[in-house]
């Protein structure tokens, strides 16, 4: 037997595919197919308010920058706030990482939810929804490889 995928919720193996406790044999699955839902618009919040707090630091040293033009300071004055501005902007450069980290892993989590359709026993089962699109894609592809090796009657590798 062998295994094309395994999770603590997903075991995707040359007999069966399991999930969640429920074993579905291949010899029992007609088809397999795949859905996406509407857009989970709080991801896409989230993500926006992350890319908002990575335009904070710009906006403030602009905001610093326009200030020392508009009160007509002193030399001194002026060069102080544009100063305090190129500080804060560089003091953001850590920050922006790992915000650009989380934006970064928002697009891998994709915002859909997708689910795993088969065909088992005459009906139709959903057998995977999850948020996350890389693991969704090596779990479809694991059962798209199960499934073929199995109706050809090839050898598992």
């Amino acid at each position: 037997m062998a295994t094309y995928y395994d999770d603590r919720q997903v075991r995707v193996t040359s007999e069966a595919i399991r999930v969640a406790g429920h074993a579905y044999p291949l010899r029992e699955i007609a088809r397999v197919w795949h859905v996406r839902s509407g857009r989970r618009w709080g991801v896409l919040a989230g993500r926006g308010a992350l890319l908002a707090a990575l335009a904070g630091p710009l906006v403030a040293a602009v905001a610093g920058l326009l200030i020392a033009v508009r009160l007509h300071t002193p030399l001194a004055v002026t060069v102080g706030i544009v100063g305090v501005s190129v500080l804060v902007g560089l003091a953001a450069a850590p920050v922006a990482d790992l915000l650009l980290d989380r934006v970064d892993r928002s697009y891998d989590q994709g915002s859909h939810h997708l689910e795993i359709w088969a065909q088992w026993r005459g009906r139709p089962v959903r057998l995977l929804r999850t948020g996350d699109a890389s693991r969704f894609g090596r779990i479809y592809r694991a059962l798209e490889r199960a499934v073929e090796q199995h109706a050809t009657g090839s050898p598992h590798r």
